[in-house]
């Protein structure tokens, strides 16, 4: 019963049978024996998902990578690591750590999440707005393709060619099964200072981003927090005294060359009184620092606290359009009577919407999906997109067609059955089912 959903947990569906492989041999011979008999198989790590896209619709049989955990080489001159996909997040950083170094991806569920699972899903963080996400990280990866055979992709920097761990990392477990990731590693900046800045309107703490960026400032993260995701984390495991009047919260950070980074908070400080900032502080100490990143990025988990149930959006908006989506977003909750907690990264516009409902009363977790839905056509056609780290999964199948026509979904399918010919691996996800665009791709692919 633990398989039968990740972190999406509106649909829920028994897997056939689980398989613990403990290396990229055992997973071949599973994976080999499977499509020889036909069998739907999907891959997963942690389970932290938040699309369903380790939920087996059909009865699949789930492969659990979490056996193969190591982390296997260091080179500190290369700046590299090479892990197993069950290898936790945060131990890849905590490992690297005493010689100055650390990984950059940071999901709020680092902590529990796997980076084989991180590349599926092409996982970012509070960081990526300057550090970017999990693709800009993955330097080769060894994947056993739906057939079971073993192949390397990757691993020679700047490599002619099609950029296949590209594609790859982000295909959410339906191009292949990754079975060793090899990362880059970064040395830690020399200072890094955080601040807090309170406003009394969500609408001039997203000008305040703006103005920030325009300034010339690329913070290493930039985060918002609304009033409501604040009486979350407040009532959470983190609280750290969040005024209850503030309408919003911007987290921001920069690291880099220590003998720039005062000016650059002097410069943010500037901005944020500039935008009526109602409270602005500097974070004095370390331990002060991670009490505030500790608070933000158990928001997720936070809401709990304030009601039975959530369900966590994942869109992405041009940064220039947060005061109109937010107001959007602020209708639809008014309209449908469902509470929605904003928690996002506002300096790359990707916004984590959470819609608080309770599943115990009738229609009420339909209503909830429903919402969700609505959310992201507000970012569709606001330039955006409808998911930036968590995926589609079966979560977003249908929103898909918010922005890709028939033919690019057609060219999509079309890439999969290259790898994956007969839908066996991790079937029925991310693709829309009605229409033209949808057909099973079984024949083979001309090539040229």
């Amino acid at each position: 019963m633990t398989y039968e959903c990740d972190g999406y947990t509106v649909h829920k569906h028994p897997p056939r049978a689980v398989v613990f492989p403990s290396c990229t041999q055992e997973v071949a011979a599973v994976v080999k024996y499977l499509h020889d008999q036909n069998i739907p198989f999907i891959p997963r790590g942690a389970g932290t998902g938040l699309s369903g896209g380790a939920v087996p619709l059909g009865g699949e049989v789930i492969i659990s990578l979490v056996k193969m955990k190591r982390l296997l080489h260091v080179d500190y001159e290369n700046r590299l690591a090479v892990v197993e996909p069950g290898f936790v997040n945060l131990k890849l950083t905590n490992s690297v750590a005493g010689k100055g170094y650390y990984y950059a991806p940071d999901p709020s569920s680092q902590y529990a999440c796997t980076i084989g699972g991180n590349v599926g899903e092409n996982a970012g963080g509070a960081h990526c707005l300057k550090y970017g996400v999990t693709t800009n990280h993955v330097l080769g990866l060894e994947v056993v393709l739906a057939n079971g055979e073993i192949v390397e992709i990757g691993g020679v920097p700047d490599a002619p060619g099609y950029d296949l761990m590209g594609l790859i990392t982000g295909s959410e477990g339906t191009l292949g099964i990754v079975t060793r990731i090899t990362v880059r590693i970064l040395k830690n900046p020399e200072g890094k200072k955080t601040v807090l800045a309170y406003f009394d309107s969500v609408e001039e703490a997203s000008q305040a981003v703006s103005d920030i960026v325009a300034a010339g400032i690329i913070p290493a993260a930039l985060e918002m927090m609304d009033k409501t995701a604040i009486e979350g984390v407040e009532a959470g495991t983190y609280p750290i005294g969040h005024p209850k009047e503030a309408e919003a919260v911007l987290l921001i950070e920069v690291d880099g060359i220590a003998a720039g980074i005062d000016d650059q908070i002097a410069k943010i400080v500037s901005v944020c009184q500039g935008r009526k900032v109602s409270a602005v502080k500097v974070a004095a100490t370390e331990e002060e620092r991670a009490r505030w990143w500790a608070n933000r990025k158990t928001a997720f988990p936070a809401m709990g606290s304030i009601s039975p149930d959530y369900l966590v959006q994942d869109g992405v908006i041009p940064r220039s359009r947060l005061p109109e989506v937010l107001e959007k977003i602020r209708q639809i909750s008014e309209r449908s009577g469902l509470r929605i907690a904003n928690v996002f990264h506002a300096g790359d516009g990707n916004l984590h919407p959470l819609i608080l409902f309770d599943s115990r009363i009738p229609g009420e977790t339909e209503r909830a999906v429903r919402v969700g839905s609505e959310v992201l056509k507000v970012c569709a056609d606001a330039g955006g997109s409808i998911t930036g780290e968590h995926g589609v999964g079966i979560e977003k199948k249908e929103e898909m067609r918010y922005i890709f026509t028939d033919d690019e979904l057609d060219a999509q399918l079309q890439i999969r059955s290259v790898f994956n010919p007969r839908n066996l691996l991790n079937p029925d996800k991310i693709f829309p089912k009605p229409g033209r665009c949808t057909e099973m791709r079984t024949a083979p692919v001309k090539t040229c």
